[in-house]
This record gives structure tokens, sequence and C-alpha cells, in this order.
């Protein structure tokens, strides 16, 4: 069996290689990203910069929320004002001061 190379520009984050998330998968994430005490925090850039290391912070992380529909509203928030844009979802865990999950919610036009 031969293994052959991913041949897609959008190689982003963890999720990139499988098909876009449905909203309910979307959630879920969110659900266990606060379950795990992570602090959801939101990025967006323009599609040609997408394997830039920087992407623009949209407002501050949401250190301590609790409410998924809450994340989702931001998200949205953040979409609706870049529409052109990737949007990304970043859990940042405070104990070992890393990402503990990163992935692209919208992939732009």
């Amino acid at each position: 069996m031969q293994i052959q190379a991913y041949k897609s520009s959008l190689k982003l984050e963890t999720f990139s290689y499988l098909p876009q998330m449905t909203p309910d998968q979307v959630r879920k994430q969110i659900a266990y990203m606060i379950h795990q005490g992570w602090n959801p925090g939101i990025e967006h850039t323009e599609s040609d910069n997408m394997a830039g290391s920087y992407w623009y912070m949209w407002k501050l992380p949401m250190f301590g929320e609790q409410s998924v529909d809450a994340v989702l509203a931001e998200i949205e928030s953040c979409h609706r004002e870049n529409p052109d844009h990737l949007v990304r979802l970043v859990g940042f865990d405070n104990y070992s001061q890393s990402q503990g999950m990163a992935f692209v919610v919208y992939r732009g036009r």
C-alpha cells in the first residue's frame, strides 16, 4: 500500500484533513474544551495568510466561559465581521500555558 500526499492547500490545525465539521460537531468540540477547563479564544486571518504564524485575535480570550452558546455567538460575530477570513477557535490551557486544541470553524469564501 502506498501512502499518498494530501493535495489540499488548506492544511490547518488538527481537523483540517477531515471534512468540514457540522454545527453539532463544532458544538461538541466546544463543550469538550470547556469541560477541560480551557479558555476559548477566537482568531481570524485572510485566506492568503492561512499558513502564516500570525492570526488576529477576536477580542480577548473568553476566560472562564462555561456556555457553549456564548462561544458560538462570538464565533458567529467574528465571521459576520470578517466573512472572507478563516476563523478558528483555540482552547488555551492555563496549567500548561499552551494551546490545548485549535481548529478552523470557517474557511472563508
